[in-house]
């Protein structure tokens, strides 16, 4: 438990809070989302916020970095976990569309694309933050499709992280489509397609 100066417990759990925030910054992004926004979606006071995280813009920072880290985002936990490689790059696609159109907290698609990425010049710090993320996602990407190639179902000379960085970019044009309105269905029917530009042989 987190202590304040008088080495009194705080009344809040900071990994919540800092959650809570980051939904904020992700529904309304960096610009619209206020400190009163913040601080009762929080449960905590301005004085607390700015005493625990900084200023606002370090904690942006701080929620950025927490998303890059969690592991927990479906598409990728999608891909990670089924076995079969085909299914595996179609769950990623269904959860990416999923994501984008049904989030229960009102943010669509992924923080880093659907915010993080529209700030990323305005605010000092971000846009490290993104291409790091960026980065990291396409190298996860990049490890599944190695691991097959290791194991046979994909030939030696699949290249592995060109067709990572293509299935990130499909997941941005899926973000951006459910951010202009498109509904699911309409979306998911050229997944197929998709799952086959994936994995065609080079």
């Amino acid at each position: 438990m987190i202590q304040n100066k008088a080495g009194r417990p705080r009344a809040f759990d900071r990994s919540e809070a800092l959650l809570s925030a980051m939904h904020v910054f992700w529904k309304q992004g960096y610009d619209a989302a206020s400190i009163k926004d913040l601080t009762q979606a929080m449960g905590i006071n301005s004085p607390s916020l700015y005493s625990v995280f900084g200023d606002k813009r370090k904690l942006y920072l701080e929620a950025i970095n927490c998303y890059a880290t969690i592991d927990a985002c479906a598409p990728l936990v999608a891909f990670e976990t089924e076995p079969d490689i085909n299914q595996a790059v179609r769950s990623f696609m269904i959860a990416v569309i999923d994501y984008s159109t049904a989030n229960g907290s009102g943010a669509k698609g992924c923080f880093l694309s659907s915010s993080v990425a529209t700030s990323a010049g305005e605010v000092e710090g971000a846009q490290e933050l993104l291409q790091r993320a960026v980065l990291d996602t396409d190298a996860r990407l990049s490890r599944r499709f190695e691991l097959e190639k290791a194991s046979g179902v994909l030939p030696a000379n699949f290249p592995s992280l060109a067709r990572a960085k293509l299935m990130f970019d499909i997941r941005q044009g899926y973000v951006f489509r459910a951010r202009a309105g498109f509904k699911s269905e309409s979306m998911k029917q050229d997944v197929e397609y998709r799952v086959h530009m994936i994995l065609a042989n080079p």
